[in-house]
């Protein structure tokens, strides 16, 4: 499955917000610094999902708006 995300580093609280249109807006309270707010949005979308960390792949990194491939059983 491949999702669209839009991610909010450094927020006040994690939150995972799924929009009208099928995208998600995760917001983190982890910066951006050291891919720790990457790390913490694939922990929050394999706690979402039900799969392992393992599982998630995150196609553009560096990007705010993301496109993530999730491997389901």
């Amino acid at each position: 499955m491949i999702i669209d995300v839009k991610v909010k580093p450094n927020s006040i609280k994690n939150n995972i917000e799924k929009l009208e249109d099928g995208t998600y807006v995760i917001c983190t309270k982890e910066r951006a610094i050291d891919c720790k707010a990457n790390n913490s949005v694939i922990k929050m979308i394999a706690k979402e999902f039900g799969v392992s960390y393992k599982n998630i792949l995150i196609k553009s990194p560096k990007s705010r708006k993301k496109i993530i491939e999730i491997k389901l059983p």
